[in-house]
């Protein structure tokens, strides 16, 4: 099989802030040859982190850049090793091409019709490396105008998905890669500022289920003043969890003062650790 696509892989916004959010699981964007070969499910993209530029609409105004996949983790996925290891051994997992859903249902319409190793290093060339490239390049000039440099990498997911954990997730699942992604003392005082939400009904853990995936734990290097976090969201703190997978801003307005003050925490430790 072959490869091409005519859409950029990311859009891209500079701020003035030591601050990137990024977006890797927003993308909807499927190449009409690729989609020909996919599951009538798998078209609708169900696995989408859905709407969260609009939940992150402050971004702008605290002055992050921001960083927005455009086409679907079924293409590639932004959040997995270019060589597509593991980051949860033993667990659960899909892959850098994923061939199954979240619902462990197949992507393509039979295993003949699944990319070989020539159409993943394809699609890793075209998708995955100019939003690695862009991430990187925005990183560095961040941490050489500034001293430091803050990576704010947002992600949602259904609540409740028997095949990567039981029962229902926490509401706010802040990774750091146990403490590695970031300095000391970050986590917790962004778990302090998530548990705040539990007056609103949103629970929160750091370090959990999720603990931040590739773009986490390869770009936070705090020993080179680069802090980053993952947030996974429960999609039923701020959208309908199901299709058509609408926004629902009377519920996201409760959740999002909460997930600012979460992101100003991390803009506020990283002006501190430029000084």
């Amino acid at each position: 099989m072959h490869f091409e696509t005519d859409r950029a892989a990311f859009e891209f916004r500079q701020g003035t802030a030591p601050l990137l959010i990024s977006f890797p699981h927003v993308g909807t964007y499927v190449p009409p040859a690729l989609a020909e070969r996919f599951t009538p499910e798998a078209r609708e993209v169900h696995d989408t982190d859905w709407h969260l530029p609009l939940l992150y609409a402050f971004a702008q105004e605290i002055g992050a850049s921001t960083l927005v996949a455009t086409h679907s983790r079924l293409v590639v996925d932004m959040n997995r090793p270019p060589d597509g290891a593991s980051l949860y051994p033993g667990q659960s997992v899909t892959g850098l091409c994923p061939v199954d859903t979240f619902a462990d249902t197949p992507v393509y319409q039979g295993a003949a019709l699944q990319p070989d190793d020539a159409e993943i290093a394809q699609r890793r060339d075209q998708v995955w490396k100019p939003y690695h490239d862009q991430l990187a390049a925005e990183l560095a000039r961040i941490q050489a105008q500034h001293g430091a440099a803050g990576l704010w990498d947002a992600h949602s997911i259904q609540s409740v998905l028997p095949r990567f954990f039981e029962g229902k997730l926490p509401d706010l699942n802040l990774g750091t890669n146990k403490g590695a992604s970031c300095g000391e003392g970050l986590g917790e005082a962004l778990l302090a500022e998530a548990r705040k939400g539990e007056a609103d009904g949103f629970s929160s853990v750091l370090n959990g289920r999720f603990q931040g995936g590739y773009i986490t734990r390869h770009y936070g290097q705090p020993a080179q003043n680069v802090h980053a976090i993952q947030l996974e969201m429960t999609q039923s703190s701020y959208m309908q969890e199901h299709m058509p997978f609408d926004y629902l801003p009377a519920v996201a307005a409760k959740v999002q003062p909460h997930v600012r003050r979460m992101v100003e925490t991390l803009l506020a430790y990283v002006q501190q650790a430029a000084r």
